[in-house]
């Protein structure tokens, strides 16, 4: 068994380190390949290539666990949605249309993504067995964020845009789990052990909406991998106090910590759970002894109890590659 799967099975003390966004866009050998490959889709679809830029970090850090090349839009994009990344601007959807959304089946939504269960099975026969295989997803929400473009130009909720979706938007949740089952389902089947679930728009869920667009559709999410003995990570992301009420109700193995909820604060008020995270990804900017200064706090405040050290979000592109090694020999000169 994988460390972090032992952490977050028997919620062990011992400690694992892993980065989101370790394989990726702060990577010299990354940036080569993505020089040569425009269509970040079809990097997402070339296995091999998927696979190797997986490893990336992995060979040139020794990380405790691996996470997979892919995207939470590859699942829209095999319901039938265009998905066009845009420089500077992030990721653009064609137009949602229900009926789409409708014609699908396990069989062809499988088909689309087979490519990433190859990349998965490539990586884990490459991969030391005690390390994690993680794979992911986006929660329903998040993903609904992109597939109905209501995000607006300042990271805000377009709310008039979104009711013009109300009649639909319980069944687009519906389908939009079956389909994020399947996924988490085949990743698994083929060589993932831990998945860990996105909800990154978590904080743009209007106050009345929360428990029905984020706690119940998280815990649909987690009950299905309870219920399939797969071990599972949370990252509601934005939410802030109301981590206690979503750790409550979803209970999860594993939830990620945001870097604007207190370390302090989530220690002493949830209970039951494995924490992973929170370091500010804006401090990997930062001098060297910054870093470690910043990283103790975090060691500190979870000493002796089940935790997972990351950042608060993903790796910047800007970061420094040999301040992401130090850190990492940082923290197992603590929990060597």
């Amino acid at each position: 068994m994988s460390e972090l799967k032992n952490i977050l099975k028997n919620k062990k003390t011992c400690k694992s380190i892993w980065f989101m966004r370790q394989a990726g866009r702060y990577l010299p050998e990354f940036r080569k390949i993505r020089a040569q490959n425009p269509n970040f889709i079809k990097i997402c679809l070339n296995s091999e290539l998927s696979s190797e830029i997986t490893l990336q970090p992995i060979k040139r850090f020794n990380l405790d666990s691996a996470i997979i090349f892919s995207d939470i839009l590859m699942v829209p994009y095999a319901l039938g949605q265009e998905v066009n990344f845009e420089k500077n601007l992030g990721p653009k959807l064609s137009e949602f249309k229900m009926s789409e959304l409708l014609i699908n089946n396990e069989k062809k939504f499988s088909q689309k993504l087979s490519p990433v269960y190859k990349a998965i099975e490539i990586t884990r026969k490459k991969l030391d067995k005690k390390k994690s295989l993680i794979c992911f997803i986006g929660a329903p929400w998040t993903l609904i964020i992109y597939m109905l473009n209501i995000k607006g130009n300042n990271s805000d909720l377009n709310i008039e845009k979104l009711k013009i979706f109300n009649s639909n938007i319980k069944q687009i949740f519906e389908e939009l789990h079956e389909y994020l089952c399947i996924h988490i389902k085949n990743q698994i089947n083929a060589g993932a052990d831990v998945v860990q679930i996105f909800d990154s728009w978590a904080g743009l869920v209007p106050i009345d909406n929360m428990n029905d667009y984020c706690f119940l559709p998280n815990k649909k999410l987690v009950d299905f991998c309870k219920k399939s003995q797969i071990p599972n990570i949370c990252f509601p992301k934005g939410i802030n106090e109301k981590y206690k009420e979503f750790n409550e109700t979803v209970k999860p193995d594993c939830i990620s910590l945001d870097k604007d909820v207190d370390p302090l604060w989530i220690r002493d008020n949830l209970k039951d759970v494995v924490f992973q995270g929170g370091l500010d990804p804006r401090v990997m900017l930062d001098t060297e002894e910054e870093i470690k200064i910043a990283a103790t706090k975090y060691i500190k405040i979870f000493k002796d109890i089940p935790y997972v050290f990351n950042l608060g979000h993903g790796l910047l592109p800007e970061t420094d590659p040999a301040k992401v090694d130090s850190l990492i020999k940082f923290f197992r000169s603590h929990n060597g």
